[in-house]
């Protein structure tokens, strides 16, 4: 049985897996957008997995911060990779594979931490110093990708769910339905002050954290 952590060490543990999947999510939005046409990333210096590129003070560091203190489910932002849908090749189709892009890459990531659970079980009862950090380490970097993931596929403007089904809209429904962008962080704070954020998209992520485990034999 894992002891609890300190406040210390769970930031030790989760600032990495954060970091990475808040980065590496920015940088496939940027990614795709360049492949269909729209370079506007790339020439800002965008598209690197340098953190620091892409920190969000107030999402990156004090609300993730924050919800670990609380012990609550950790999720964060960064800032958001400039897209010119201009630029676009077919703009409507090309914004949803822009949108796809960041939830994807965090399904990767999920996958690559469990890669790094899986050898951290493999080699704790032998090398417990090594094997220990990466269980941690690993565990968490698949819950917070897969946080990610799933809240960033929830249809509230401006997350990419909502850049998903605005693409599918008839354009004059779009538009409407664009215009919840404005109140959308405060309905995030109300989902997440109730207690119904968790509930919502606490069902996907540890059905999905299942289904990797199952896969990676874990």
């Amino acid at each position: 049985m894992m002891a609890e952590l300190t406040l210390i060490q769970k930031i030790a543990v989760w600032a990495l897996p954060l970091l990475f999947a808040i980065t590496v999510h920015e940088v496939a939005h940027g990614w795709m957008a360049r492949r269909l046409g729209d370079p506007t990333a790339e020439m800002l210096g965008r598209l690197s997995l340098n953190p620091i590129k892409h920190i969000d003070p107030v999402g990156t560091i004090l609300v993730p911060g924050i919800l670990l203190m609380l012990g609550g489910f950790i999720f964060g932002w960064a800032k958001p990779v400039p897209v010119n849908w201009r630029n676009l090749r077919d703009p409507r189709r090309d914004m949803i594979l822009v949108s796809v892009a960041g939830p994807a890459a965090n399904l990767g990531m999920a996958l690559l931490w469990g890669l790094v659970l899986k050898v951290g079980l493999m080699l704790n009862p032998s090398t417990p110093l090594l094997g220990l950090p990466l269980i941690y380490m690993g565990g968490a970097g698949v819950l917070i990708n897969l946080i990610l993931m799933v809240l960033n596929l929830l249809p509230i403007p401006p997350l990419d769910g909502s850049r998903i089904v605005s693409g599918l809209l008839p354009p004059e429904l779009a538009m409407q339905y664009n215009r919840l962008e404005s109140v959308g962080f405060i309905i995030l704070l109300a989902l997440l002050a109730t207690g119904m954020l968790g509930s919502i998209i606490g069902p996907p992520i540890f059905a999905l954290r299942s289904l990797i485990f199952a896969i990676l034999g874990i």
